[in-house]
């Protein structure tokens, strides 16, 4: 969501852009990947300061898709969509209602090698509305039969993959004492926030939305102003918001230390896992760690399984967390190439099969 973030190299199966005839607004959807099945990412409404900074967000997210799905070892593949609001503008709900039917139009251009579902700025109400155009929308709300709200999942799977990454720099697991900073109290920040609290946690938290500093007194938590969290000292830093905030001049001052958090991309660039490392900092990859909410809802919608047996699953994501920091730690690599070799070779192997099959 960062126009200064680096674009992925171009490798995407199809691009749509469209302006939505009813609402007017540009929206993009890209399929990176359907190597191990049909796409699935969620749909973000944001504001962006021109359509191609939309664009290039899509294009990063659903390769980042790719790699989460894959390593989360799911048969699905990586795509994303994006519906563009101009700079400072506010949708009211007849022109919402116009923006997800033109999405609807946009993800059934694909014909179902991308289902689309809830993501930053978008609700399960507003996938109901995706849902009149297309059938290919998961995460659709409870009270009709679907899913519902997969920021649930996302935050179990944050938590598993925290106290994973606390076990590899304490030796213990627990959280109860841990100082840790959250950056985002969205509905994933403010959750983890939540049960950290009632669990021990020293909380700092802060976001961009001075409201949520509210919840921050509820909990007993600490408020620090939006672009001063990476200065206070903790034992893991949540990034929880907007993606690359993780860029050079932050990791040279970061004072923590190990990263992990469900924020798209926080690293403003990919050196930047290098850059962590060099100062011994443990980096949780983010498409590891944030995939509980795909992982919920892909296997819902196959119905794989009871909802409990899905969390279970969702809850595991500690453990491929902890395959990932021995993995890196055995080829003395980083986490991040770990993770990224963990998700290529799902990759090489659904190639493989697709080459033999035709």
């Amino acid at each position: 969501m960062s126009a200064t973030l680096p674009l992925p190299d171009f490798a995407h199966e199809r691009v749509e852009t469209l302006t939505g005839r009813r609402s007017g607004l540009f929206i993009a959807v890209a399929l990176h990947s359907s190597v191990l099945g049909s796409a699935l990412g969620g749909a973000r409404l944001w504001s962006y300061p021109h359509w191609s900074d939309a664009l290039g967000d899509v294009l990063r997210l659903s390769a980042a898709m790719t790699l989460k799905n894959a390593a989360a070892g799911l048969d699905a593949g990586g795509g994303k969509s994006v519906i563009a609001l101009p700079p400072d503008s506010v949708l009211d709900a007849e022109r919402r209602r116009a923006a997800f039917l033109d999405l609807g139009d946009a993800v059934e251009l694909l014909d179902g090698l991308y289902r689309t579902a809830e993501d930053v700025g978008s609700t399960t109400a507003d996938m109901l509305t995706v849902s009149e155009r297309t059938r290919h929308v998961v995460g659709l709300p409870e009270a009709g039969g679907g899913s519902g709200e997969p920021a649930g999942p996302t935050s179990l799977g944050v938590y598993e993959s925290l106290r994973a990454t606390l076990e590899r720099i304490t030796g213990s697991p627990d959280v109860a004492g841990r100082r840790i900073t959250i950056s985002g109290m969205g509905q994933v920040g403010s959750r983890l926030a939540v049960r950290l609290s009632t669990e021990g946690a020293r909380l700092t938290v802060t976001d961009v939305n001075p409201a949520k500093r509210d919840l921050a007194v509820q909990l007993g938590a600490d408020w620090i102003t939006p672009g001063e969290e990476h200065l206070v000292p903790a034992d893991v830093f949540v990034p929880a918001g907007i993606g690359g905030l993780l860029t050079d001049r932050v990791i040279d001052a970061l004072e923590a230390r190990a990263v992990c958090g469900p924020a798209n991309n926080p690293l403003a660039d990919h050196s930047g896992a290098d850059r962590l490392a060099a100062r011994g900092i443990l980096y949780a990859p983010d498409f590891v760690v944030n995939a509980g909410g795909v992982i919920y809802l892909d296997l819902d919608a196959k119905q794989l399984g009871s909802r409990d047996e899905i969390l279970a699953r969702v809850a595991a994501i500690g453990d491929t967390v902890r395959r990932v920091f021995d993995e890196a730690e055995s080829r003395s690599v980083t986490p991040l190439q770990a993770a990224e070799g963990l998700a290529a070779e799902r990759l090489a192997a659904g190639a493989r099969q697709h080459a033999f099959a035709g």
